[in-house]
């Protein structure tokens, strides 16, 4: 049985976030600056498994930084950040992420891919989509929720 995933907010500064996304070869170019929101995931309020991150862009969200600590992996976690991430979002926006590498693991929670010139501008402005992730990177869009 999978253990409760609970979040809590850091800052983009947060050394174990940093670490942990450097390791995981996510990007950490853009993460102290505002406008984006970040969590350290915890298995049952106490271990450390994993980290998130939301980016509002106007009325829609980017999904990022979505990362499973290596010794918690296949467990079912990714899926249990995810939508404690996503819970509390306003339900009107849209929601989307850029991968390079974890198209199929988001396919299976709810997220499929879109045409880059489908998104909104809002959401391709940022930083992530602009500058950071490379062309070739998977956009894809919540098309329902996880369950």
């Amino acid at each position: 049985m999978l253990n409760p995933v609970s979040l809590e907010p850091v800052s983009g500064s947060d050394d174990d976030l940093c670490d942990a996304l450097a390791t995981a070869q996510l990007p950490t170019e853009d993460i102290h600056e505002a406008g984006r929101t970040f969590f350290k995931a915890r298995s049952d309020g106490v271990e450390v498994i994993g980290f998130s991150g939301i980016e509002q862009c106007a009325s829609d969200f980017l999904l990022r930084s979505v990362v499973v600590l290596s010794g918690h992996r296949g467990r079912g976690f990714g899926k249990a950040i995810v939508e404690q991430t996503l819970r509390g979002l306003d339900r009107n926006g849209d929601v989307y992420l850029a991968t390079t590498t974890a198209a199929p693991f988001f396919s299976t929670i709810g997220f499929s891919e879109v045409p880059r010139e489908s998104v909104p501008p809002a959401v391709l402005d940022t930083r992530q989509l602009s500058s950071i992730c490379p062309s070739s990177a998977t956009i894809m869009k919540l098309q329902r929720p996880p369950t």
